[in-house]
């Protein structure tokens, strides 16, 4: 693969990149753009709401080149490892990282839930609930086990994975097609090329899209404060704000010790990432800065066969942000319909969750999905009062899918440092130069 075209498409040269005017961020034209959204939502409801159209198509842009984007990285990572046991080394340590980092969701969710208590006094009677909006979702949660989730990696065609922008089958796929090119050996060196050509491409299109980020983040956030406002939730205002709350404590106790390990400052990571914190706050989508992040992980000093690996693999085994939403709405809606649950129940969630979290991948409406099958399979609590979550769910997400992004980026660099994969130096030097044009 040619090192030159991949540090031209993540803004890796030979100089350090040279900072641009503030006027000329993307954080800034985000942040504003946000700021109008949110007055236009408070001031005029019904305008704010017709701008839905803005925030989805920036999605779709950048959904658009997920699919390709993953595989083209994890075939030229895979296949420029040109190690089948390096591989593998690299995936058992993404997942231990990706395990202990879900497990900890969990757990700091639900202590969260009882020490916070944000249903208690609630005493919400589930027959006044309207649980036919829950039919569909419910629907869903029956396809997720632990069968349906070995089978769901296998696509039916090795198109159809690309199509339905699955990305844990094509993650599946580009791992095969990786072991084969190692398996062929220098004849593979043409396809490669193709493959890195085709990977710059779609990181100079991803570029292009980011133009357009601030009026997505316009249209997502103005739709969002226009649909649900406040004063319309003041109930479930508490659940809100506390869980905002509990996604920055989850941030710093799972990035700091990670943290520690690389020998990087936590404040100055959160730093370099605050593009991407702005634009997965608004947009309520962690897909839309996958490409971002790989890059800006790339300029951090880790390599970037790792990168193109355990970023993707990421997005469907490392769920914090959804794992997080989990604990603590399982043990809201149990606190709100006053059903009982004691330690060794509550124990008893996490393995649950630990299970349900890794069969959301893939799924549309993926934590949503989830909730109303943990709480379906656990049976103690009323599968209608999900329903108590639809007004909310979007302004949880806007917690949960930044938390994601980040600390996904940090168990990339565990990932790195684990497997003498990060130039700390370069990391270093790259921290205190603070955030560039990452693509």
């Amino acid at each position: 693969m040619s090192d030159k075209l991949h540090a031209d498409s993540a803004g890796e040269g030979s100089e350090t990149p040279r900072r641009r005017p503030i006027w000329r961020q993307l954080w800034l034209w985000v942040l504003l753009a946000m700021v109008v959204g949110i007055l236009l939502g408070i001031y005029d409801p019904k305008l704010a709401v017709q701008m839905q159209p803005f925030g989805d198509g920036f999605v779709h842009l950048i959904s658009m080149v997920i699919a390709p984007l993953i595989f083209c990285t994890i075939v030229n990572g895979v296949a420029n490892m040109a190690d089948m046991s390096r591989v593998g080394r690299v995936a058992v340590k993404s997942l231990v990282i990706f395990e202990v980092m879900t497990l900890l969701a969990i757990v700091v969710a639900l202590l969260a839930a009882n020490i916070l208590r944000p249903g208690v006094g609630m005493n919400v009677n589930v027959h006044d609930l309207h649980s036919g909006a829950v039919e569909d979702y419910v629907k869903q949660a029956d396809q997720i086990s632990f069968v349906s989730f070995a089978l769901n990696i296998i696509p039916h065609t090795f198109l159809g994975a690309f199509t339905q922008g699955n990305v844990l089958q094509v993650l599946f796929l580009a791992v095969i097609c990786g072991f084969a090119l190692i398996n062929i050996g220098t004849k593979a060196r043409p396809l490669l090329d193709v493959l890195d050509v085709g990977m710059q491409m779609l990181f100079r299109i991803v570029n292009i899209v980011m133009w357009v980020a601030p009026i997505g983040a316009f249209g997502a956030i103005a739709f969002t404060v226009g649909k649900f406002g406040v004063t319309s939730l003041e109930s479930l205002g508490k659940l809100v704000g506390e869980f905002y709350l509990v996604c920055i404590v989850f941030i710093i106790v799972s990035v700091a010790p990670i943290a520690w390990w690389c020998g990087f400052n936590m404040f100055k990571f959160l730093r370099y990432f605050r593009d991407e914190i702005l634009i997965s706050i608004a947009t309520t989508s962690s897909e839309s800065v996958l490409p971002r992040i790989m890059a800006k992980l790339t300029q951090l000093g880790c390599q970037k066969e790792l990168v193109g690996f355990v970023v993707p693999a990421g997005y469907s085994f490392d769920l914090t942000g959804a794992c997080l939403y989990l604990g603590m709405t399982t043990i809201f809606l149990a606190q709100a319909t006053n059903t009982p649950l004691d330690l060794q129940h509550q124990l008893g969630l996490v393995l649950l969750m630990t299970l349900t979290s890794k069969g959301a991948a893939g799924v549309s409406g993926a934590a949503f999905v989830v909730l109303a099958a943990t709480i379906a399979m656990d049976g103690s609590i009323p599968v209608s009062s999900v329903a108590l979550m639809l007004g909310i769910h979007r302004l949880m997400s806007q917690g949960f899918t930044p938390t994601f992004a980040i600390t996904n980026a940090a168990a990339a660099m565990g990932v790195a440092q684990w497997d003498n994969g990060l130039d700390r130096d370069k990391m270093r030097a790259a921290l205190s130069a603070g955030p560039a044009q990452a693509i």
